[in-house]
């Protein structure tokens, strides 16, 4: 299956041509670090690219302040990580072994020589996604969690960083890593808790706070003028930025949760063109957002649009649950759809410890030695079942009907019915659940025949549903019957991507008729981007004198 970036240990290292190096001591500065001398921090913005002339850097470990990697960065490589694209911070820090002489040059004006040389860019880029998923692979990073597994919040930090791409390493309670950790950080032994680098700890983490100490969350100039608000980060919202930022529009995208929205809790997507062996979809819209960052548009994660109002010049002012506000001449809505929450007494309080809805990596470790229940009949649900097969002892899919035909792909439903592991009952509903801070036990009650059955399992999924995003637009775009966008004639509007209010868009699940698949989403975030330009260029031309 195809994954992030290249793999850095059987990678051939291209060097930058000299070509490359002349641009950048052009641009840039040299600059010497004495042996000992820390060249970057965790948290510390990435703001600068740094190209090593001579001398050499080693990664360094965030607690011991010992070399962390066998290998280091010698004359003609570069430091850095895809941080460095979307403005944000470091993740490790990174220390001159000796003297070090390197050519520093400002982010924005390297970004500016990456448009301009794409064969640099490409190399660049390349290396830091290979970076970014050897991070990802070996946990490394200085962000690390304890007491993931008992501790609600602490879960909470990992599913965000899950979710986003962003690494870190997890120790359990009472482990020997995590008490000497703690020892290292002044932390009671035996404390949950969110740390990143030894003189940082969070206290009473949220995502929102470890956002901000990764430089996600974006720090947006308060009434920031943007020519396009893209709200939603799933397929469709990134595929839009793609497209704003190829086309010389500064864009935004916002994200209230995870980069990739719903697509990105499927672990395996085989039938989009261009991936035979598969793509997980949090790597396949990873691999937008890098491209549309290439091109200069901004990622916010986690923010969320509390209100959405007009101006009297025609743009937009929207305001976060920051309470930050900022304005664009045009709204793409990309915010997609949302798994039901089914109406089970005590769900909410087992949601996130035991009851989930996404089917990743992370959740996968929870089902080890346990019996997974997932409730739904679509395609997330069929991968979430042959993906969770690997871990669970045993994958009960709970089906409402009684066939899979018209919900799931053919080739998906037959290897759920091949899979030994696999067991699909129709006409079944979970009726109860039972635990105390975690989910211990289910009921599972047939429709046809009234019995139940108390299954015991700490791990239930519910993939059922697709209710939209559209709260914060109510009042002002016209909705469906089922809070979806209206689009097109359907709006009273001339374009098929157009809202009711004029220089709204809504493209993918969120959108009224759309069919609900990552391709077309994909597609319509693609096209949209003409309309938003014509939009705005026939704005422009008005307002010229």
């Amino acid at each position: 299956m195809e994954s992030i970036g290249g793999n850095l240990h059987e990678m051939q290292r291209t060097p930058l041509a000299p070509a490359h190096v002349e641009a950048l001591r052009e641009a840039g500065t040299e600059v010497v670090y004495a042996a000992g001398t820390y060249v970057a921090h965790p948290g510390q913005p990435a703001d600068r690219f740094v190209y090593v002339v001579d001398g050499e850097i080693e990664v360094v470990n965030a607690y011991t302040a010992e070399r962390h990697l066998p290998s280091t960065l010698g004359p003609n490589q570069f430091m850095g990580e895809i941080s460095f694209l979307y403005g944000g911070n470091a993740s490790m820090p990174m220390r001159a072994v000796r003297d070090t002489s390197v050519i520093e040059v400002p982010r924005a004006t390297m970004l500016t020589l990456m448009a301009q040389i794409p064969e640099m860019s490409d190399i660049i880029i390349t290396v830091f996604s290979a970076r970014r998923r050897r991070q990802i692979e070996h946990s490394d990073s200085a962000l690390v969690l304890i007491g993931e597994e008992l501790d609600r919040a602490v879960r909470c930090i990992a599913e965000f960083a899950n979710r986003n791409r962003i690494p870190y390493s997890s120790h359990a309670l009472g482990s020997v890593e995590a008490d000497a950790l703690a020892t290292t950080c002044s932390l009671a032994p035996g404390s949950a808790a969110v740390i990143f680098g030894r003189d940082s700890v969070v206290v009473d983490p949220t995502p929102f706070k470890v956002a901000r100490l990764l430089g996600l969350d974006l720090d947006l100039v308060e009434d920031e003028d943007f020519d396009v608000l893209i709200v939603g980060g799933g397929p469709a919202g990134v595929a839009a930025g793609v497209y704003a930022g190829a086309e010389g529009l500064c864009a935004l995208v916002t994200e209230d949760i995870a980069i990739g929205g719903q697509a990105g809790t499927s672990s395996r997507i085989e039938n989009y063109m261009g991936f035979p062996t598969g793509i997980s979809g949090a790597d396949l819209v990873w691999r937008g957002e890098i491209q549309a960052m290439k091109f200069g548009t901004r990622f916010a994660v986690p923010r969320r649009v509390a209100k959405l109002e007009t101006l009297e010049d025609g743009c937009f002012c929207a305001t976060f649950d920051t309470g930050k506000r900022i304005r664009a001449r045009t709204v793409v809505v990309a915010t997609g759809v949302q798994y039901r929450r089914l109406p089970i007494e005590g769900l909410a309080a087992f949601e996130g410890a035991g009851i989930y809805y996404a089917a990743t990596e992370m959740e996968a470790r929870y089902c080890k030695e346990t019996e997974a229940i997932i409730i739904g009949g679509g395609n997330s649900a069929g991968q979430a079942a042959m993906f969770l097969s690997r871990t669970a002892s045993r994958v009960r899919l709970l089906v409402r009907g009684q066939s899979l035909a018209a919900s799931m792909s053919s080739y998906l439903s037959s290897r759920l019915e091949a899979d030994p592991t696999i067991t699909i009952e129709y006409g079944a509903e979970v009726s109860a659940l039972y635990g105390n801070e975690h989910l211990d036990a289910v009921t599972i009650r047939h429709a046809a025949s009234g019995s139940e059955e108390v299954v015991p399992t700490r791990a239930l999924f519910i993939m059922v549903g697709a209710a939209p995003n559209t709260d914060w637009l109510t009042d002002l775009v016209k909705l469906d019957e089922k809070g979806f966008v209206l689009t097109g004639t359907a709006a009273g509007a001339s374009s098929p991507f157009a809202a009711s209010l004029s220089g709204i868009f809504a493209v993918g699940d969120v959108r009224s008729g759309s069919v609900k698949r990552v391709a077309s989403a994909v597609g319509e975030g693609s096209v949209v981007i003409s309309e938003v330009w014509a939009l705005i260029d026939k704005g422009r031309r008005q307002s010229a004198p």
